[in-house]
């Protein structure tokens, strides 16, 4: 399920060389015994602080750069110690450490404190000072900001005392001697702290975004957020309360505070496992957990201030719980898995993992204290695909498999779908798995999916207004999708944080987080605000009956014209598929309702965008939209190796273009179900395809059927490209007559055959006729009279009437030319036999 990559091990990274430097140095065997190396601190930069102790009395503390992949020694102690807590400075000058105490044996009987606290010079190692000596534990914390040069001397470091304060102190420091550092005034360091906070149950620190989560409690628990700015201020800039059980807390807790390896919670002791999760995006999320129950229950909370990537619920040997905040509505978005599918490898096997930070948005650092590693962990795309590419398993209900299906192509295409060639893999499963499963439309998901990842983050709010699947345009959701077996699941909590001081100033994180959970407040206040393509549906069934004249259909073809400019049309000669190619007046009056009808949704429910903002996002949606069908069709070109012979009539289809027929078959039922437009050339496509792969009785029942809409550019080239052979004018007629009457006149004019000539002169006559001034007299001349020519009065009065009024209509031939009229006399002739009954047609 995750795809794990170390960056750091603490034998290969630390020890080996430490060994290698002490045999430089003629002490092997002094270390080869044995090497108490541990890890004490990662600070902002990835730096590793550790301790270790040999053989000697003594204790060392280095640091592990992973840049350059070196080690430094920081600082000794003249005797074995038992370090607690460590931070270093950014420019490297101080170290601030916490003692245990040893209380054990004659130490015992010294009046000690438990933890003693010192502030050391180490650049060069010089003087030490003493910050506390009390009864509790006490954990240390260097800000690392970015400063200015002129600022570096000065360096502040935040100080957590078990009893439940934190005190930032300020240290001053200066140059002497050009190069040695050292504290400024350092009997007066003491008076430089500042209490920011007291009485805390719990505190957690974010190294990487320089922020401070503390949890305080009198009549409720209230989560704080403090933020350090790279001016040395700090500022309140977040509240939020949470529920959480009375005893969460029997002693204070420490997250992200470094590791002590000489203070083990107790299991009664922890009540509750809480954490912050936040990224640069703009989301945070707090949660927390209750250990196992006596019923091997486990209670896990997800706290969602604000939404927005997949959080991971991990308990070995027992689940993984890939949860999907973006899209929690139904737990069928989200992935859980048992048994073996939640292995993390060999080397992550240890309760105790530690989630370090998200390195961006995809990936997240995991540190397992016991083998002292450290890795990265990302979702696997293979692993993804592999769910959907599985059979059912044995005892497992089809459903429930389709379950995990949607979870994971949701994860591969929301959250993974940036990378082409993941993307490409998931297009090729689509076209081996046409067939829709039990409970959910593949195709449907990947569309919606698709465009909702493509476009949601072009502006806040997108995504608590756009579609991202089709389950919500079914009448009622499969029940199968709407449970997991063995998890009870509520998504009705609701909390609103209250921002503080200057975060309604800021910019970035803290203003796209205010800006999401007001309007996250806002939406869940009126109901169905997210767009349902299926109501588009009675308004376009009233636009095909509609004029094509009106100013409403002007309208919409506005509309096309702007997401066609839009549409990625750059060497379209070169394209794979040829589509955006022809004029398709049902599609583009298709596209313009869509950009209408969801310009229309958004103008409500998200109109602190503004007109244009809106316009322009609309526009872009419909256009990304047509673009992800062309591409489904170009990567499905690929797929089954199809050249430019594929477009070819004459000739029959093989397996590759029949199992392109079928994809463009099932795109074409899932967008008319979700009533969304084609890309202009899409039937005319599909139609080619279909006439080469389908017999022709059953490619004439496609279009009785609706699966089939002709176009003139196809049916221009089916009568030219097809020679007139005894199937293929059967085929050619039975087109003609599906043909609604403007377009088949047209088309008769493309056809060589006797048929289309006849037609065309029956409608040439027509036309004379209808043009005729029916009260215009008429006279023989006498060049004309009826003894010139074998008399038949009604031709003889056809022939007269033809020859007066020819100049007055086209000659449907050629237009330079006089008509035939010998040819017209036979053809009226011949139909006036036909029409009288001595003739068949």
């Amino acid at each position: 399920m995750l795809k794990l990559k170390e960056q750091f091990d603490l034998e290969r990274d630390v020890v080996f060389d430490l060994l290698r430097k002490e045999a430089s140095v003629c002490r092997v065997k002094e270390y080869s015994e044995d090497v108490d190396t541990r890890i004490l601190n990662i600070e902002r930069d990835g730096s590793v602080l550790y301790s270790w102790k040999g053989a000697t009395v003594t204790t060392r503390i280095g640091k592990y750069d992973p840049n350059t992949k070196q080690n430094k020694l920081l600082y000794t102690f003249d005797k074995q110690v038992c370090v607690s807590s460590c931070s270093l400075n950014k420019e490297e000058t101080l170290l601030a450490v916490s003692l245990a105490q040893n209380t054990s044996g004659q130490e015992r009987l010294k009046p000690i404190s438990k933890c003693l606290t010192l502030l050391i010079e180490i650049h060069p190692i010089n003087n030490t000072k003493v910050l506390k000596a009390v009864d509790c534990r006490v954990k240390v914390q260097f800000l690392h900001q970015e400063t200015e040069a002129k600022s570096a001397l000065e360096s502040h470091l935040l100080l957590f005392a078990e009893d439940g304060y934190v005190d930032l102190y300020h240290v001053l420091l200066s140059k002497q001697e050009g190069y040695r550092v050292v504290i400024s005034n350092p009997e007066r360091l003491s008076r430089t702290a500042e209490r920011l906070i007291e009485d805390f149950c719990w505190a957690q620190w974010d190294g990487h975004t320089q922020r401070l989560y503390c949890l305080t409690r009198k009549d409720r628990f209230v989560l704080r957020c403090i933020q350090f700015y790279p001016n040395q201020s700090c500022d309140t800039v977040f509240e939020l309360v949470l529920k959480l059980p009375a005893n969460a807390f029997h002693t204070v807790r420490f997250v992200s505070l470094g590791f002590d390896h000489y203070h083990v919670e107790k299991p009664e002791q922890e009540l509750v496992r809480m954490q912050v999760f936040t990224n640069q995006n703009g989301s945070m999320c707090v949660c927390y957990s209750q250990p196992l129950t006596d019923k091997q229950e486990l209670t896990y909370v997800m706290v969602l201030v604000h939404k927005g990537y997949y959080m991971l619920v991990y308990l070995r040997g027992c689940f993984l719980h890939c949860i999907n905040t973006r899209q929690q509505e139904l737990l069928c978005h989200s992935l859980f898995l048992t048994g073996q599918d939640v292995n993390l490898g060999a080397r992550l096997q240890s309760d105790a993992l530690t989630v370090m930070h998200k390195d961006d948005e995809t990936s997240v650092r995991l540190l397992e204290l016991a083998s002292g590693s450290i890795h990265t962990a990302e979702l696997s795309p293979a692993y993804l695909l592999q769910i959907l590419r599985s059979d059912a398993r044995p005892r497992c209900p089809s459903s429930r498999t389709d379950s995990r299906r949607l979870a994971a192509l949701h994860c591969l295409l929301v959250f993974m779908g940036d990378d082409p060639k993941l993307e490409l893999k998931v297009v090729e499963w689509l076209c081996d798995n046409m067939n829709a499963f039990e409970s959910f439309d593949q195709t449907q998901e990947f569309i919606l999916a698709s465009l909702f990842r493509i476009c949601y983050k072009k502006s806040l709010g997108l995504d608590k207004v756009l579609p991202y699947s089709c389950l919500f345009e079914k009448k009622e959701v499969p029940a199968c999708l709407l449970e997991l077996p063995g998890v009870l699941c509520t998504t009705e909590l609701r909390v609103v944080p209250d921002f503080k001081g200057k975060a309604a100033r800021l910019h970035g994180f803290w203003a796209e987080l205010q800006w999401s959970t007001e309007r996250t407040k806002c939406l869940n206040a009126v109901s169905n605000p997210r767009y349902r393509t299926s109501h588009i549906r009675v308004d376009w069934d009233k636009l095909r009956s509609e004029s094509k004249a009106s100013s409403h259909v002007n309208h919409l073809e506005e509309n096309t014209k702007k997401v066609l400019s839009v549409v990625d049309t750059w060497c379209l000669d070169k394209k794979l598929v040829p589509l955006f190619q022809e004029e398709d007046h049902q599609q583009r009056a298709f596209i313009g309702l869509t950009v209408d009808k969801l310009r229309e949704h958004l103008n409500r429910y998200l109109p602190q965008l503004g007109k244009k903002k809106i316009d322009a996002l609309v526009v872009n949606y419909v256009a990304k939209l047509l673009e992800l069908i062309r591409h489904m069709l170009e990567s499905a070109w690929l797929k089954y190796k199809l050249g430019p012979r594929a477009l070819c009539l004459a000739t029959k289809g093989g397996p590759a273009e029949w199992a392109v027929f079928h994809f463009m078959l099932r795109i074409l039922e899932s967008t008319r179900s979700l009533c969304l437009p084609l890309p202009p050339g899409y039937h005319t496509l599909f139609a080619v395809f279909a006439v080469r792969c389908l017999p022709h009785q059953t490619f004439l029942q496609y279009i009785d059927h609706g699966f089939l809409q002709l176009t003139e550019t196809f049916v221009s080239r089916l009568m030219t490209d097809l020679d007139n052979s005894e199937a293929n004018e059967r085929l050619k007629f039975g087109v003609l007559k599906r043909l609604p009457e403007p377009m088949e006149q047209r088309i008769y004019h493309m056809w060589d055959h006797p048929v289309s000539s006849a037609s065309i002169s029956r409608d040439y006559v027509k036309t004379l006729l209808e043009k005729h001034n029916k009260n215009k007299g008429f006279v023989f001349t006498g060049r004309d009279k009826p003894g010139s020519r074998p008399e038949f009065l009604p031709l003889t009065y056809l022939a007269k009437m033809l020859s007066d009024i020819e100049s007055q209509a086209l000659n449907p031939f050629e237009e330079k030319e006089n008509v035939d009229a010998r040819f017209v006399e036979e053809s009226a002739l011949m139909q006036t036999l036909i029409q009288l009954g001595f003739e068949e047609k």
